[in-house]
């Protein structure tokens, strides 16, 4: 069944796991596979070490965990000890064990390879001479040569797309470049789900399903909100579709034999690229906006205007990239308003908004934070336009990937912001000099002052933990037991992280 879901392009492609073989083969680690799967499809998402003889709470999924054997009791081989600890490592996800000879042992116990043959976890001997945080460093290393590689891919596929987008037959030459760069091919179908230009070659089947795919991105093609794109595989292939966002049924298919990290990216850059050339050229909306920017700077009020656009009601959608990535720039911001399905997209002091039609739902775009306002007609477009400023500020101090305006007003908004920035500071003034301090009491509150959760959430020791806010509470001279004091702490740091 396709994915209606799948998601937008990120800022970047995201790091490509490391095939578990590419591990094996560093001589200078000198590993050894003895038990379990040989796939060469089994790859790893990161290295963790630990001796807990439960390391399920502690995966993520993913993981080749690491382990000298510390926590395995004397009699453990004549009794299920192996076989629990292995099965709940493959039910956290873990991808593979690595076990480290000497000092606690000389050899691999007999009952954990068979446990890890048994449950089908591939189980790597690790020599006295490689410590696990070289292993760890391998892994980061073989991730970063990864990363460089898809990253340089990606880079000169935006920029031979952009190339071909400048050719005197730009359409053609972009779906030709696409084709070329995943390997599969490239198809540009009008309205009626017709194919208008082609690039590339795939089975029948899978050309079939491609076509029947686009229509789940067609505007009005589906009950509810239409998504931007959409994923399937058939017979082997992997199919996406991607809707040009002109809002006249414009769609992009590609077919490829795999789906690597950066195939999506390179994807949507080819149909922001395509929105451009097909949008402004084959329906009104690009003359209708030009009408409309030259009735406003004339005087017309804004309620004239806004049938020009296509619609009375609109939502205003404010969106910051996610983590420390360097600002957007013009490309991202357009392919941000094309997963969003509006080509109306304001891009100024590292912030993109984007109008959003009322009657299509703002969802979560990897790699970026997104406010979203309530709907609003042309009078109201200032207050929502403030209303999604907040809720972008509300989503990147907790963490969210999208937060939306809603009819309640919280106590955050009541408050002027630079007077809730001040009072922040001057509250956590005693402790704000002591990063680990903050985070502390932050996770804490955040954790209704749970001990054990907040010590995993920080990877330190409960008592750590409990060091810590003895030292806030005697810092701060508070009641950290008072729950209006603890909600007093919560707003002041939500502001500081705010500012």
């Amino acid at each position: 069944m396709p994915d209606p879901s799948y998601p937008a392009a990120p800022a970047v492609p995201p790091t490509p796991p490391v095939p578990l073989s590419s591990l094996l083969a560093r001589e200078d680690l000198a590993l050894r596979q003895i038990a379990g799967p040989t796939d060469p499809g089994i790859v790893i998402h990161w290295a963790h070490t630990s001796e807990m003889a439960d390391p399920y709470p502690y995966l993520l999924g993913g993981e080749l965990l690491l382990t000298a054997g510390v926590h395995i009791p004397e009699a453990a081989g004549s009794g299920t000890y192996f076989d629990d600890y292995v099965s709940r490592i493959v039910a956290a996800g873990g991808a593979a064990l690595g076990f480290g000879l000497a000092p606690v042992h000389d050899t691999v116990p007999r009952a954990l390879v068979a446990a890890c043959d048994h449950y089908g976890l591939p189980l790597l001997e690790v020599p006295p001479q490689t410590t696990f945080s070289g292993v760890a460093r391998a892994v980061w290393q073989l991730m970063a040569q990864a990363r460089l590689a898809e990253l340089r891919r990606v880079t000169e596929a935006q920029q031979s797309l952009a190339a071909a987008a400048a050719r005197p037959d730009p359409v053609p030459s972009v779906l030709r470049q696409l084709a070329q760069r995943v390997g599969g091919r490239a198809v540009l179908y009008g309205p009626d789900g017709v194919e208008l230009a082609g690039a590339g070659r795939a089975a029948e089947p899978v050309a079939r399903a491609l076509a029947e795919l686009t229509e789940v991105v067609r505007p009005g093609a589906a009950a509810g909100s239409t998504p931007s794109s959409a994923a399937d595989t058939v017979a082997g292939t992997h199919l996406a579709a991607y809707s040009l966002g002109s809002g006249q049924g414009f769609a992009l298919g590609v077919a490829s034999p795999r789906r690597d990290p950066g195939d999506h990216t390179i994807a949507s850059v080819a149909a922001v690229l395509l929105s451009l050339l097909t949008g402004e050229h084959h329906s009104g909306s690009g003359a209708a906006r030009s009408s409309a920017l030259v009735r406003l700077l004339l005087g017309a009020p804004v309620a004239q205007i806004a049938p020009l656009l296509g619609g009375e009601r609109w939502t205003v959608v404010q969106a910051r990239p996610a983590g420390d990535g360097p600002p957007p720039d013009a490309l991202a911001a357009s392919a941000l308003g094309a997963a969003l399905g509006s080509p109306l997209v304001d891009l100024g002091d590292g912030v993109v908004r984007v109008l959003v039609p009322a009657d299509r739902e703002p969802t979560s775009q990897p790699g970026w934070i997104l406010g979203v306002s309530a709907p609003g007609g042309p009078g109201e477009w200032p207050a929502a336009d403030a209303q999604a400023a907040r809720a972008l500020a509300r989503a990147r101090a907790t963490r969210a990937p999208l937060v939306r305006h809603g009819a309640r007003t919280g106590l955050a908004d009541l408050v002027p912001a630079q007077q809730a920035e001040q009072h922040a500071r001057a509250l956590l003034a005693p402790i704000a000099g002591t990063p680990a301090l903050v985070e502390t009491l932050r996770t804490w509150l955040s954790l209704h002052g749970s001990w054990d959760r907040t010590a995993v959430a920080l990877s330190v020791h409960r008592n750590t933990v409990r060091q810590r806010i003895t030292r806030c509470t005697a810092l701060l001279e508070a009641d950290l037991d008072d729950p209006d004091v603890r909600m007093e702490l919560w707003f002041a740091l939500q502001q500081m992280r705010q500012g």
